[in-house]
């Protein structure tokens, strides 16, 4: 086969693929079934003459010559998405669809307000929100506009300072409050390891060096919940803290840190009608909350 033949179609699963790890995480991102994409694996293999993968146990592993290929795939791919893009970035109807990304408990309880307005105002409008710990690429249309904690550095992001979030130590409203500098027999529910490092988290053991995490989520509303049912204290954002019944805020004398929304999109975008519009509405809703209310 010539590689001016290639379908961008199965240049993208294979970058999928690459990217995944197996075939069933492949198929999740770009929307196809996993028989679907064995198949195409299979048929880009044959037609190219060379494996790209080795098959394991652990899942699917480049080969030398997928390894080769890789990085002509990724210029594919980034010119195949710059066209999109370019095309995109033309649009001025309020009409289409935008893919949202964010936290889970931002999504749910900062955002749907704002998109249930935007779509009130445009009906032509359709909002697609994506809840996940994972940075999603701009560049690669995972997400049109993302919500995140910290600055984005891809040069080719516009971003902005969306709004600062105040944090708080919480417990059951019926639980008596915890001693600064000791914990002991203290029961926390915090981050899991894999987020051992947040600011909030580090914050928590200073303060209380002998408590113990009895329960850990990468999910801050499964933490307010299981602080409301009673199973310990737990480091929130007030906006979530507060809004979450048979829960109180406990003062150690000094508070967590705080920290930054940020929202960015792929300055290709910086034209679309729609994009536009639902970034009017969020600065407008957001921009000016009092975050410590």
């Amino acid at each position: 086969m010539n590689a001016r033949d290639l379908d961008w179609s199965d240049v993208r699963i294979f970058l999928a693929i690459a990217r995944c790890g197996s075939l069933g995480a492949a198929a999740k991102r770009v929307g196809q079934s996993q028989p679907t994409m064995g198949r195409r694996l299979r048929a880009l293999e044959h037609a190219l003459g060379h494996t790209l993968f080795q098959r394991t146990r652990d899942g699917f592993v480049l080969t030398d010559d997928g390894s080769a290929v890789l990085a002509y795939a990724e210029r594919m791919e980034e010119e195949a998405l710059g066209f999109e893009r370019a095309l995109t970035g033309s649009e001025s109807q309020l009409t289409g669809l935008l893919r949202v990304s964010s936290s889970d408990w931002f999504g749910v309880h900062m955002l749907t307000p704002v998109f249930a307005r935007l779509m009130s105002e445009h009906p032509a409008i359709s909002i697609e929100l994506v809840t996940d710990a994972r940075l999603y690429n701009l560049a690669r249309r995972e997400a049109d506009l993302l919500f995140r904690i910290t600055p984005f550095d891809e040069p080719d992001v516009v971003q902005r300072k969306l709004m600062h979030m105040d944090y708080a130590l919480y417990g059951p409203v019926d639980r008596a409050p915890p001693s600064r500098g000791d914990g002991d027999g203290c029961a926390l529910i915090s981050m899991d390891g894999a987020f051992a490092t947040l600011p909030d988290v580090e914050w928590i053991k200073r303060m209380l060096p002998r408590a113990k995490v009895m329960f850990g989520s990468n999910n801050r509303e499964a933490q307010a919940r299981m602080c409301a049912l009673g199973a310990g204290f737990a480091v929130l954002p007030c906006l979530l803290g507060d809004a979450t019944p048979g829960i109180r805020r406990i003062d150690l004398g000094a508070a967590p840190p705080g920290r930054d929304v940020w929202v960015g999109y792929h300055r290709d975008l910086r034209r679309v009608a729609r994009l536009r519009a639902l970034l009017d509405v969020t600065i407008d809703a957001l921009a000016g909350e009092d975050a410590d209310r």
